[in-house]
């Protein structure tokens, strides 16, 4: 009787042992579990179409293809700023004019560290900056969709830059006031569906590149995150996206989903320029869950007061 009493304690207190383990396994595993949701493809889905799925979502069709007849991903889009004309490179696997002779690595730093195969700075206006947030597998699924691509042989066009910003040592200095590299780390304390949303819009669609205004010396004024600037990309004004008043505050949920899928705003007025580029060429693509994570992460930010004067 008294081993049989025994025995009970002994399974019972195994059973609270193991309950505890299993417990504490779970808190550990949190981060995990977010970061697993923010790249994990579907059992039947291979890498070359994850990889397509990825490069519309960061807007890889828009800028690396020249206006009016360009072949897409051949590079030559123009790129007007500040600091002069960038015209984007060829990103076909062409081993002589794009990127066929790289390696995984070499794809990789690229996208991390905004550094070249032969050891060259990329210019800030490739969005290195955000796409350092990026996780590996989704990098090398973008990579694995473009080398299954047919290689363009056009060689890629010379910036028109003025000096001294012409001069890619100098990326040194600037990368070592603004450029912080870095996976995207989720927060534990959120929704996976606020996660996933954070990392579409920080590393992916990267639409701090274009909604957050910049210093003179093209860094991003952090705090002033999304809140818009009249000197966005190619002189275009881009609207205020906080969920201020001067922003977006008075859109309801779903009416970001719907100008994502759509390219209209609420008011029935049809988006412009390279916001209607990005839309058309990839973020119409996105499903209807991301375009949903992206509009509960946007929603989420702090309102700032920022009035963007429309482009002339």
């Amino acid at each position: 009787m008294h081993t049989r009493r025994r025995q009970v304690r002994v399974r019972r207190s195994g059973f609270r042992q193991v309950g505890l383990l299993l417990g504490l396994a779970s808190l550990l595993a949190v981060p995990s579990l977010l970061l697993s949701g923010l790249s994990q493809p579907a059992a039947a889905e291979t890498a070359v179409e994850r990889g397509e799925y990825l490069v519309r979502a960061a807007g890889c069709i828009a800028c690396h293809t020249a206006k009016k007849g360009g072949v897409e991903f051949a590079g030559g889009h123009a790129l007007e700023t500040p600091f002069g004309t960038f015209y984007s490179p060829n990103i076909t696997p062409d081993p002589d004019h794009g990127i066929g002779r790289w390696s995984d690595d070499d794809f990789v730093r690229a996208l991390h560290e905004g550094v070249a195969p032969d050891g060259g700075r990329y210019f800030p206006v490739f969005p290195y900056g955000s796409y350092t947030r990026m996780t590996r597998d989704d990098a090398l699924a973008i990579k694995a969709y473009l080398f299954s691509l047919d290689p363009v042989a056009q060689p890629d066009r010379e910036h028109d830059v003025s000096f001294p910003f012409s001069w890619r040592f100098m990326q040194r200095g600037w990368r070592t006031l603004f450029f912080d590299e870095g996976r995207f780390e989720p927060d534990p304390e959120r929704s996976a569906e606020w996660n996933r949303g954070a990392y579409l819009a920080d590393a992916l669609t990267h639409c701090s590149e274009c909604h957050t205004p910049r210093n003179i010396l093209g860094g991003l004024k952090r705090s002033q995150y999304l809140a818009g600037t009249a000197d966005g990309p190619e002189g275009q004004s881009v609207p205020n996206i906080t969920p201020h008043e001067t922003g977006i505050a008075d859109w309801g949920k779903g009416d970001l989903v719907s100008l994502l899928e759509s390219g209209m705003k609420p008011d029935f007025d049809n988006v412009q320029g390279t916001m209607a580029e990005a839309i058309d060429d990839g973020l119409k693509y996105l499903t209807k869950e991301d375009l949903r994570a992206i509009e509960t992460y946007i929603y989420s930010v702090p309102a700032i007061d920022n009035t963007v004067e429309k482009s002339k």
